[in-house]
């Protein structure tokens, strides 16, 4: 199916697909990050890293807000998705490294 621009779309019916088309390619992005999650754990692992590091939530979050207010998505709905999504990830970390897995760090840039 192609691709239309919202307001190339001439019923509900068209619309939905739109979304439904876009709904399946974020699916697809979620799932390929979650493999580099998986890759993120088992290289914390051997590096003695907690799966939480406060300062690079912190980065990602500011860098999610910048790009969202430059492309014009409420930056505060960024951010609470990209939190949600971080909070998920870490506690998929937490699995691999162990119950204090969770502990953040001070800056590092190996992190």
């Amino acid at each position: 199916m192609t691709r239309l621009a919202p307001e190339d779309c001439r019923s509900m019916t068209e619309l939905r697909q739109q979304i439904d088309m876009l709904d399946a390619e974020l699916v697809a992005l979620l799932t390929a990050r979650a493999g580099y999650i998986d890759r993120a754990a088992e290289l914390k692992l051997g590096e003695g890293l907690p799966a939480r590091i406060e300062w690079r939530v912190e980065e990602v979050v500011e860098s999610v807000r910048g790009r969202a207010t430059e492309i014009g998505l409420d930056p505060d709905l960024a951010e609470a998705l990209w939190r949600r999504l971080i909070d998920w990830s870490i506690d998929r970390e937490a699995r691999v490294l162990g119950p204090d897995a969770t502990s953040g760090i001070d800056r590092s840039e190996d992190a």
